[in-house]
């Protein structure tokens, strides 16, 4: 027996009398609400601070767009539109969840290749600004909107020679499905017609959950001067460039927050040297999703069984990868680290033991703690997975092994 735990200290909720607090509510009073486990809760409160404390830091004219991807739960992208300057979409169904939150359509952009034609019409109809992927899926824009009798309002990702390094995943740089290559774009550009199709500009998204400094300034300086050559040979003046992303989130231990002012501190420079001059004061926009919703949310499964196998004990829980492929190590994709997790409803507990957290699904890969230190488990005790506010339900094989589907609640 152990006297404390090996994980992450508790970030964004509190404590009360033995229980996980989120929202003001206590754990247990939050199940009777949803009315069954598991499910995913999210607090607003701590969606607000993220947002806010986001927006000071980040330096003007810079507006601040949420990448709906995310977490598309409709009460979350409703409450986001209130506080974000645009929402970026990656599906017909994520475009249609944008413009039911009342965002205005001028600051909703779709991104993702293999758009359909049906996506793209969809997209032209409601004038919300595509990003386009590849040389094919623009002949399709222009094709749809000539059908439509409308203009397409468009922006070129663009797939540059560079990436962000130590990301969690790299989006650019060598051969990708994502953007068109940055050497293709001057030709392309070049030979845009302009009377078919509005250019608003560029999308430049190297890479996503990085928390180093040096690797996201690197790719800020890089992303400007790359935008400015091309803003160069632009058949119009240039009215947007979105920088993307990339702002890392803390998961396990010995990983720590993004430190945001030499960042935003760069970012100041860049602007002073870009924006007015060869940019052409364009808009200015960073699309997040994991920074702003990752930590608002956790996700509770019940102990439905605790056995004893050749010395280890396991925790079997009622849930598992079918709603958190991220925690589970995406299928064994890469090398899995356990995320922050509790027995929300025995947080003040002194006592400590090694178990096994695994979930109903008849695979090995369901695991949702390996060798985690808890307090001693009874049945019916609620395991919490922080962290957990970003790709999800929606990000997960819901229907696999055919399980019941998860609930969610905003708080």
């Amino acid at each position: 027996m152990q006297n404390k735990p090996i994980h992450a200290p508790l970030k964004g909720f509190t404590i009360d009398d033995n229980c996980l607090q989120v929202a003001g509510k206590p754990l247990s009073q939050i199940t009777k609400i949803v009315s069954s486990t598991p499910f995913y809760c999210y607090d607003r409160q701590l969606l607000n601070h993220r947002v806010n404390q986001l927006k000071q830091a980040l330096p003007e004219p810079i507006k601040l767009h949420y990448a709906i991807k995310a977490n598309p739960m409709p009460a979350v992208v409703d409450h986001m539109a209130t506080l974000v300057d645009g929402l970026d979409v990656a599906s017909i169904k994520e475009l249609h969840t944008a413009l039911n939150s009342g965002m205005n359509s001028s600051n909703i952009s779709f991104a993702g290749p293999g758009k359909t034609d049906q996506e793209l019409a969809a997209a032209i109809a409601a004038s919300i600004t595509i990003n386009v992927e590849s040389m094919g899926e623009l002949k399709r824009i222009e094709k749809v909107g000539q059908q439509l009798k409308l203009k397409p309002n468009i922006a070129f990702r663009v797939n540059p020679n560079y990436e962000l390094k130590t990301s969690g995943m790299k989006m650019s740089g060598g051969p990708k499905q994502f953007g068109i290559d940055a050497e293709q774009l001057p030709a392309i550009l070049n030979q845009l017609n302009t009377g078919q199709v509005n250019l608003q500009g560029f999308h430049i998204f190297s890479g996503s959950q990085n928390l180093k400094v040096e690797a996201l300034i690197e790719a800020h300086n890089k992303t400007f001067a790359l935008a400015a050559e091309l803003a160069a040979v632009s058949p119009n003046p240039l009215m947007k460039l979105n920088i993307g992303g990339g702002f890392g989130i803390p998961y396990f231990p010995g990983e720590a927050d993004l430190d945001l002012s030499p960042v935003c501190q760069n970012l100041s420079q860049l602007i002073v040297q870009y924006h007015s001059s060869s940019l052409n004061n364009c808009e200015l926009i960073i699309e997040l999703g994991r920074y702003l919703v990752g930590e608002a949310g956790i996700y509770v499964s019940e102990v439905i069984d605790i056995k004893q196998s050749r010395g280890q004990t396991f925790l079997v829980t009622n849930g598992g990868l079918h709603h958190h492929l991220a925690n589970s190590g995406n299928f064994g994709q890469v090398i899995r680290k356990n995320y922050p997790v509790y027995l929300g409803n025995k947080m003040s507990e002194a006592n400590y033991e090694p178990v096994q957290i695994v979930g109903p699904l008849c695979t090995p890969l369901d695991i949702l703690g390996d060798k985690v230190m808890l307090p001693k488990a009874d049945i019916g005790d609620l395991v919490v997975i922080t962290q957990s506010g970003a790709y999800g339900p929606t990000a997960s094989p819901s229907e696999f092994l055919s399980h019941p589907p998860v609930k969610e609640i905003l708080l």
